[in-house]
């Protein structure tokens, strides 16, 4: 029962995580979320990688096995529109889970023997979900309200597809949050009567369409998206992509890549620019990703791609970053620490060549050009089946300053206290104590 309870945890755990951090893409196709729990058991699906869409074709291939043998009552909670920001706005993720507009749900999930959760699944037009349950169950949607249902007797021996319609907020009447808390309460209604009824069945939650619509502009020709440690921002604009024979080899995204002549100078940043990218290459084992631009600087980033035996595997490494401006040029190494996995990107909120020494300046370069990437992720490697970054290689490692302060400082305190212990613990007590004040001791003596 502790290990089940442990496990729903988890789960929960992971569908918050899925919601708010990791799948803050810009894509050009429209998405929904879907989540899928059941009182009888699912088969297993993989959690999706960061920035994954699932098509329609995985979601047909995967209701195929979950709905292979014997009959199915399938709750499809369908709201009018619905979007992943919706659970990182209404869910209470980062305070008090009091204000969740999700309450209902998330105990649900919690308490479900198996679930599925796909924040991102490919929306074609309103009736895809429907029509795909109704395909593989072979019966129509039943549409049904929380009263309905009470009084309504339902056939375990045969399929079933109960639809229950909710709807989304409109800025007349209620705010989001509170239709949303409307909508959670009449699935927890739902839920309630079919386990009074001591019904088995499978609950789907999923919007008619989406709710809010990231980054579909400017992305006709390249659709491309960006998974970075971040939250959920609007207008974000697209990764740099260097694509061989309609193959994507090559992304580098940065909030600001700024350059300045020395210290003190004006920052000019290139991010704000459309580049070039002729004389970008890339291969199995090496990558090199020029840009060009229209104000006469030029940017290259070599990567290379190497297998270590004492790991098993491949990684990455970023060599060098070349600038080129004014007719000097600048050279830069990549430190150590600018690395991952070849199937990985690498990302780091803050590179530099003055500040935090990933980039070292070559000592034989005299020229006093200085970088500042902001908000930088990179992948050379491994990019041939997606348009979206791989899972990101973070360059803060676990073990920041702050935290040798804090265990240094614990430390030290501890000895103190230890120390302190082990003195008082040696302290004794006389055996015999005198008084002053009382009569002498007088001794006899005998002649």
């Amino acid at each position: 029962m502790a290990g089940s309870r442990c496990s729903s945890r988890a789960r929960l755990m992971a569908f918050l995580a899925l919601f708010v951090t990791l799948f803050s893409t810009g894509c050009s196709v429209a998405q929904v979320p879907l989540l899928m729990w059941s009182s009888d058991g699912l088969p297993p699906l993989a959690t999706p990688a960061a920035g994954h869409i699932t098509s329609k074709d995985q979601l047909t291939a995967y209701l195929t096995s979950a709905f292979a043998s014997g009959p199915h009552t399938v709750l499809l909670f369908l709201q009018d529109k619905l979007s992943k920001d919706d659970f990182t706005v209404f869910g209470g993720v980062f305070g008090n889970k009091q204000d969740s507009a999700f309450q209902n749900l998330e105990a649900a999930l919690q308490s479900s023997s198996s679930s599925v959760m796909l924040p991102a699944l490919e929306w074609s037009d309103s009736s895809a979900v429907p029509a795909l349950l109704q395909e593989k169950m072979g019966v129509s949607p039943l549409l049904v309200d929380a009263d309905t249902l009470s009084h309504l007797s339902i056939n375990t021996s045969a399929s079933n597809l109960l639809l229950i319609n909710l709807p989304y907020c409109t800025g007349l009447d209620k705010s989001c949050k509170k239709v949303l808390l409307d909508n959670d309460d009449i699935i927890g209604k739902v839920l309630s009567i079919m386990k009074d009824k001591n019904v088995l069945y499978t609950a789907i939650y999923t919007g008619l369409q989406p709710s809010r619509v990231i980054s579909e502009t400017s992305m006709s020709t390249q659709p491309a998206g960006r998974s970075l440690l971040q939250a959920v921002v609007p207008d974000v604009k697209p990764p740099i992509m260097f694509n061989v024979s309609g193959n994507p080899c090559i992304m580098l995204w940065a909030q600001n890549l700024s350059i300045s002549l020395s210290e003190g100078s004006v920052w000019i940043d290139l991010a704000a620019q459309t580049p070039s990218m002729t004389g970008s290459i890339c291969n199995s084992s090496n990558s090199l990703l020029v840009l060009s631009y229209e104000s006469g600087y030029i940017l290259r980033f070599a990567m290379t791609r190497r297998f270590y035996p004492v790991s098993g595997r491949h990684w990455f490494t970023l060599d060098s970053v070349q600038l080129q401006a004014n007719g000097q040029t600048a050279s830069y190494k990549g430190s150590h620490n600018i690395y991952a996995p070849a199937e990985y990107s690498f990302h780091c909120q803050s590179v530099t060549s003055f500040r935090d020494t990933l980039l070292v300046p070559n000592k034989d370069d005299a020229t006093p050009w200085r970088l500042n990437f902001i908000d930088f992720q990179i992948q050379g490697f491994g990019l041939a089946n997606g348009t979206d970054f791989s899972y990101a290689s973070d360059c803060a490692g676990f073990f920041t300053p702050g935290i040798w302060m804090g265990l240094v400082t614990g430390l030290l305190l501890l000895l103190i206290f230890v120390y302190g212990l082990h003195m008082i613990m040696q302290l004794n007590t006389m055996d015999r104590f005198d008084d002053p004040k009382g009569p002498s001791i007088s001794v006899p003596q005998s002649d």
